[in-house]
């Protein structure tokens, strides 16, 4: 029982302030997420591709792109000309569609030129737009999904809500936005929540391994607390009581009344770090990846790849699955065509039909099932490339595969170590039960009620934690 006490006490002297950090912030980042650049944003600032006539194809970008395991190709309108982008796993590189050459963004001149014609195209004024910087990292760039563009240009738009674009300087796209309001409240948000400093967070392991360890010692100091506060607790003539008086007893029954919420919250935001530690990560593997994205050769397509370009496609992609080539035309954030390599035009349709996904389920394994779209209230749901396109799932054995029909993205794979993991982070998080996730002001009160619960009772902790250094200073 000391050893326990002593643990909690000192423990709970290192990492109260923590604590009230973390419900604090956990509330502001319900309200305010960290800054990306939504689908429907990217898509709403793509130029219109004009129509015209590709001299070369995509098989010919992928060549000179030097990416031969390339799995998707896009055709997009740049500032410069037509563009293409060829991507293979994590590697994307850009080459002009008229002859072939390199289309990296080497001028800054092109970058503004490139946020100007974003930002106009979504209705925010470019008009006193400038350059800021070309880095690596910044506070808001740190995550590692940006790292096949780095460096990246930094626009300010210098508008009234205090925009800023980051346009990639390997591939010519604005990869991110953030406003004024957005950055100010993350500073109190995510930024502190995953304790974000740039100068940590740009070394992925070292900044992986201090939240990580800063969680697991906080779960401790939570768990040992809670069987304090239960073993304190007495039973005198029918009611419940406290040895504790003052700040140590509001303590004890605040830590009482929220102890559940408290121990799945941290425990849950220590498992936010696992990284495969635990769990499985939902990625697939090499084998998988090829049998379900595996694209023919390049070189060994049929012409008609090349060829008229639709006046009113904002991006061309070609993507393979099970496989096939298709391509697809996008035509807004809602609407898209999309068609398979050797099919007629009549076959054109919005997205994969079902047929296809079980195509590509078989290729895995003959055991695997019939490829069935989400229901709406499915608590594995995922998001999805656009509106009306749903997402599939086929089951291999123990192991569910989540599809996106518009445009051939396998999103996720579960398997029992992944969907266990989905419910004792996520649900416990993030409060997403399905139940709550349906009643969305339900959901925001809830979370709001248990991180302000958690905030009172960690600033009981902060009190008692100053008064009991001040009595071990010397100069106190």
């Amino acid at each position: 029982m000391r050893a326990l006490v002593l643990i909690h006490r000192w423990l709970g002297v290192a990492f109260c302030l923590l604590f009230s950090m973390w419900f604090a912030t956990g509330v502001v980042m319900h309200f305010v997420p960290y800054p990306s650049l939504t689908e429907a944003e990217r898509v709403a600032g793509l130029a219109p591709i004009g129509a015209g006539s590709l001299r070369n194809g995509p098989a010919a970008a992928v060549a000179v792109a030097g990416i031969h395991d390339a799995t998707r190709v896009r055709l997009l309108s740049r500032p410069d000309g037509w563009v293409y982008l060829v991507q293979g796993g994590s590697i994307v590189r850009a080459v002009h569609a008229a002859d072939l050459s390199p289309a990296a963004v080497q001028s800054e001149r092109l970058a503004l030129a490139i946020a100007v014609e974003h930002a106009r195209r979504r209705g925010i004024d470019p008009s006193r737009a400038a350059l800021g910087e070309l880095a690596d990292y910044d506070q808001w760039t740190v995550p590692n999904g940006l790292d096949p563009h780095r460096p990246l240009y930094r626009i300010a738009l210098n508008d009234e809500a205090g925009a800023e674009l980051y346009v990639s300087s390997r591939t010519g796209e604005v990869v991110r936005d953030t406003t004024r309001r957005e950055r100010a409240w993350n500073y109190v948000g995510s930024v502190a929540h995953w304790i974000y400093p740039t100068a940590l967070r740009r070394n992925w392991r070292a900044w992986d391994m201090t939240v990580w360890t800063l969680s697991l010692v906080a779960a401790f100091t939570a768990l040992a607390g809670a069987v304090l506060g239960v073993l304190r607790t007495r039973l005198d003539h029918g009611r419940l009581t406290s040895p504790f008086r003052g700040w140590h007893a509001w303590h004890h029954w605040l830590g009482l009344g929220c102890m559940v919420f408290v121990l799945t919250w941290i425990f849950s935001g220590w498992l936010s770090m696992d990284h495969g530690r635990l769990f499985s990560t939902g990625k697939l593997t090499a084998a998988e990846e090829s049998r379900l994205l595996d694209v023919p050769a390049w070189k060994d397509l049929p012409g008609l790849l090349t060829g008229v370009v639709s006046a009113d496609a904002l991006e061309i992609e070609w993507f393979g699955f099970a496989g096939r080539v298709y391509r697809r035309e996008r035509l807004g954030f809602t609407s898209q065509r999309l068609s398979m390599a050797g099919e007629p035009a009549s076959a054109v349709r919005e997205r994969l039909r079902s047929d296809e996904l079980t195509a590509g389920a078989m290729r895995l394994s003959p055991a695997c099932g019939v490829a069935e779209p989400l229901d709406a209230g499915e608590p594995y749901s995922v998001t999805r490339s656009m509106p009306g396109a749903p997402v599939y799932r086929f089951v291999c054995g123990g192991e569910w595969f989540h599809v996106d029909s518009g445009n051939g993205a396998v999103l996720e794979k579960l398997d029992a170590s992944r969907r266990s993991y989905r419910w004792l982070y996520g649900a416990l998080h993030t409060l997403d039960f399905p139940v709550l996730v349906s009643r969305p002001t339900l959901r925001t009160f809830a979370i709001t009620l248990f991180c302000g619960l958690g905030f009172v009772f960690s600033i009981t902790a902060v009190v008692i934690g100053w008064r009991r250094i001040r009595r071990k200073s010397p100069h106190s």
